[in-house]
């Protein structure tokens, strides 16, 4: 088993030697071990939830144990330790802590358990992607200035490169960041409105006791501005993505007037890279012309595959579940690539009711990629919600779950960023 970790009231995290970390799926407790876990992928992050009580293995007595204080120190406070782990990675269990009076909602991250070894922090997570696109050690903030400098004398005057310098530089965005440093996707940012309300929505927050993790684009690009900015990335870099649907921006499907005209423009000088769209799929009538200006692939958004439960996290206006269905089955029929933007989240995804559900979806709508992402949002919180808006069973564990989709769907990709046409793989079945 792992020993336990908790943080003092001034952030400082520390073992405690007799207990064993513990991890939470829903109402599902148990000790972490070694097994089940992996060192602490490079570049994430641990953080102490405030408010909130460690619930640990006692090893000596073998039973579960709320702290409130250090066992060792009395009178001294003790709080849950959590990672936010590395992109490529899937939860598979959450630090396991109890509320008190005093819990506020979490900020947007995930809270995956994690645990002391040997000699470093173990994580509860499954990798799904093994490529460096978002690896901090090859962002250096020297060559992400160097590059924001050089698209500076390149468009002085395109707003879309001057926000695309405060998300690398002042929100730290890797995707902002691979623009300037010219590999892999650049993030093509447009939309300021959004026909979805999403709990853990990043750029937007109303009535909300949760802050926004990053401003919304307070303009629309022109097409102009979006084509500079696509084909600066797309003529320098092998096996290029550029991408609409950002975590700055609304749904781009809201921004296909402008969109568009952009695509053509970018496709009248070059057939080189990959045109994606992460969108939440709510428009299916304004898919055709996008695909006809040249967009090759698109990613759409999904906590679950179970309208109550899609309903409940998305809160859509003006659009229903079955429209997001229609974008799918849209563009599976003008064969262009397709992802699922899976938002999971253990305790709910992988319980009976919701594999079932994706089974029954990824027969009936032959998907070429789920890409697995960690959902962003209080877990509690989002378990409460999705238990009032169905009943979902007891989880069978976020491994137990991949395993069972992969061998069900052996052609299915796998996977965590947008991937170039040179690697699209449309042998999962004909539609």
């Amino acid at each position: 088993m792992l020993t336990a970790l908790v943080a003092s009231d001034a952030g400082e995290i520390f073992e405690l030697d007799g207990y064993a970390a513990v991890g939470m799926a829903g109402a599902k407790l148990a000790p972490l071990t070694v097994a089940q876990t992996r060192r602490l992928p490079f570049g994430s992050e641990l953080m102490m939830l405030p408010d909130r009580k460690p619930v640990l293995l006692n090893i000596d007595t073998g039973k579960l144990e709320t702290l409130h204080e250090n066992p060792y120190d009395p009178g001294e406070m003790v709080y849950p330790v959590a990672a936010f782990n590395s992109p490529g990675y899937v939860i598979t269990r959450i630090s396991a802590y109890g509320e008190t009076r005093r819990s506020q909602t979490l900020p947007l991250f995930s809270y995956g358990a994690v645990g002391w070894h040997a000699d470093g922090f173990r994580s509860a997570v499954v990798q799904v992607d093994a490529e460096p696109r978002q690896d901090l050690r090859q962002m250096p903030r020297d060559e992400v200035i160097a590059g924001v400098e050089r698209m500076r004398r390149q468009m002085p005057d395109n707003r879309l490169r001057a926000h695309l310098e405060n998300c690398a530089l002042t929100y730290g965005c890797p995707a902002g960041k691979n623009f300037f440093l010219g590999r892999y996707e650049a993030p093509l940012p447009t939309a300021q409105a959004c026909n979805a309300r999403c709990l853990g929505c990043l750029s937007l927050q109303q009535n909300s006791d949760i802050h926004h993790s990053q401003d919304r684009i307070a303009f629309t690009p022109s097409p102009q501005e979006i084509a500079e900015v696509a084909l600066a990335h797309i003529t320098q870099v092998d096996g290029s993505v550029v991408s609409f649907g950002q975590g700055c921006e609304g749904d781009p499907l809201l921004a296909d007037h402008v969109i568009g005209p952009a695509i053509e423009q970018i496709r009248s000088q070059t057939d080189r890279g990959t045109i994606n769209m992460n969108t939440n799929g709510s428009l299916p009538d304004r898919l055709p012309s996008l695909f006809d200006a040249g967009l090759d692939s698109i990613r759409i958004s999904m906590n679950s595959v179970r309208k109550a439960c899609y309903d409940a996290y998305f809160r859509p206006r003006g659009y229903g579940f079955a429209d997001v269905l229609a974008s799918i089955e849209t563009a599976l029929a003008r064969k262009k690539f397709v992802a699922v933007n899976y938002l999971n989240c253990p305790g709910f995804s992988d319980t009976p009711a919701e594999a079932a559900a994706l089974e029954q979806f990824l027969e009936q709508y032959p998907i070429h990629m789920i890409q697995w992402r960690n959902l962003n949002f209080d877990p509690v919180r989002y378990w409460r919600q999705m238990d009032a808006a169905a009943s979902s069973g007891e989880p069978i564990g976020m491994e137990v779950l991949l395993k069972q989709i992969r061998q069900r769907f052996p052609n299915l990709k796998f996977g965590y960023f947008n991937p170039p046409k040179e690697k699209f793989s449309y042998h999962h079945r004909d539609h």
